[in-house]
């Protein structure tokens, strides 16, 4: 039987993942667990007009990323592990560092996520699972985070093809969501909401806006996911466009779930649901069957997600050792060739993050928080890297007609990721120093078996600020002068 497997793993990667694979990943892994909470999520900030403001701020600034992606794929394919290898290639072996490190904890903490929105939604049905953070939740999603576990280590491909097929199984009840309420949707309902209070100004709007950044983020989060894959391709210009066939739809879905939840329900009756308040908006259009509806869904879209980001968190700690930017343990893989090190650590911190959550009352929004905080400076410093290539023209020596296009995107790219860093404000930021600076002893361990000095005279000045803002978010918790 291991023998099989083996061939067939083998056979696979002869094959390479196709466009639509690709599509799958990326869209598995963008759709997940916060589509599901968008109603009540943007209710609580923002009425239509301050979502549709939001949605197109976000869809401008995430095309151009996925554009950036895009252009990279192509002009660099020499660097096939995406987000972690472009980082490096632009800034040095400790920024390179830090982006893998972002982008593995963003998933880390999204899959936690995960698990205490599935626990949640059994929670409208078994009172026992509670918000999702009761120690019975815990020791069951404990229990399947390593049957998952399990499953993956018996090939790469074989899960990803199963994450191929979820994918399409959980767009099937999004859609018909969107049908029936559209069909629901009362034009004075969406008229009383749409200023989203009783102020109307631009510093409302601009407030309104800023306040659902960071959910637009945890929703976008998966937008590299075939960019990550991009070594199993079977043609590397499929890589680029699998990014954006699996944004733009991805977008569509989430517009379409925000807006027109705001035509069936009041405002303050959105902001009250209990999540996945998918599942009140539909109950309100078509009864109580609506909940239990949406609750199928969430748990065959959350399981997708889940197997996805489990498969990318553990490629790009691979990927880091095998440049010699983690330590070389990471870089093992067994007979089936999936790097099962790096996938036991992975695994091991979501278990740890699974207990945390038994001390914490709000357990999901801390979660979505943090996942798109850690995802920022892996975002930034893409975009800064396909910046720096048009503006330095390298890459661009025989095709400069490209050049100024590609300038202004990167441009956009980078303005609304520095934004999104921006936005997301200094207890956040805090709190990601949290997670960079104790996760640095991974890069001494590698520089050391390198036999390498451990950081250039720039990234010494990166390191001190990190390791400040790691004490002061520690002293801050601590003390509770930061409180989430």
């Amino acid at each position: 039987m291991q023998l099989q497997t083996t061939e067939t793993a083998k056979t696979s990667l002869q094959q390479g993942f196709s466009v639509w694979t690709l599509s799958a990943m990326v869209v598995g892994s963008m759709v997940g667990a916060g589509i599901f909470s968008l109603p009540q999520t943007f209710a609580r900030e923002t009425g239509p007009f301050g979502a549709m403001i939001a949605w197109g701020i976000a869809g401008v600034g995430m095309l151009m990323l996925a554009f950036v992606f895009q252009s990279l794929s192509l002009r660099k394919p020499e660097l096939d592990a995406g987000i972690y290898a472009y980082a490096k290639a632009g800034f040095g072996n400790y920024l390179g560092f830090l982006s893998a490190v972002g982008y593995w904890s963003a998933a880390v903490l999204g899959n936690v996520s995960y698990f205490v929105l599935i626990k949640s939604t059994l929670g409208l049905f078994f009172p026992v699972f509670g918000d999702g953070n009761t120690v019975t939740a815990v020791a069951v999603s404990s229990a399947l985070l390593w049957i998952v576990h399990s499953l993956i280590l018996r090939g790469v491909r074989e899960a990803a093809a199963i994450n191929t097929i979820v994918t399409f199984a959980k767009i099937v009840p999004i859609f018909l969501f969107i049908v029936f309420v559209a069909y629901g949707f009362k034009t004075d309902v969406f008229a009383a909401n749409f200023w989203g209070g009783t102020e109307i100004s631009f510093r409302s709007i601009a407030g309104q806006v800023r306040g659902t950044m960071l959910v637009t983020v945890f929703v976008f989060v998966g937008i590299e996911g075939a960019s990550v894959y991009s070594r199993y391709a079977r043609n590397r210009h499929d890589v680029g466009l699998a990014t954006l066939l699996g944004f733009l739809g991805v977008l569509c879905l989430l517009v379409l779930v925000t807006i027109l939840s705001y035509g069936v329900m009041l405002r303050p009756d959105l902001a009250a649901l209990r999540n996945p308040s998918m599942a009140g908006v539909l109950e309100s259009v078509v009864g109580p069957w609506g909940t239990k509806f949406v609750s199928f869904g969430l748990l065959i879209s959350v399981a997708g997600a889940y197997l996805s980001w489990v498969l990318l968190a553990a490629e790009i700690l691979f990927t880091a050792s095998h440049h010699e930017t983690m330590p070389r343990f990471l870089a093992h893989e067994n007979k089936s060739g999936v790097p099962s090190n790096a996938l036991w650590l992975t695994n091991a911190l979501v278990q740890a993050f699974l207990i945390l959550t038994l001390f914490t009352q709000s357990a999901f929004r801390l979660a979505l928080e943090l996942t798109s905080s850690m995802i920022l400076v892996p975002y930034f410093l893409v975009a800064a890297y396909g910046f720096k290539l048009t503006w330095s023209g390298e890459s661009y020596e025989n095709d400069t007609s490209s050049r100024r296009a590609d300038f202004a995107i990167a441009a956009i790219a980078l303005v609304y990721t520095a934004g999104l860093i921006l936005a997301a404000g200094t207890k956040h930021l805090l709190l990601s120093a949290a997670l960079y600076g104790p996760s640095t002893i991974l890069f001494f361990m590698a520089r050391r078996e390198q036999g390498q000095e451990t950081f250039m005279p720039a990234e010494k000045v990166v390191f001190f600020v990190v390791a400040l803002g790691a004490i002061a978010a520690i002293y801050g918790i601590a003390t509770s002068l930061l409180v989430f």
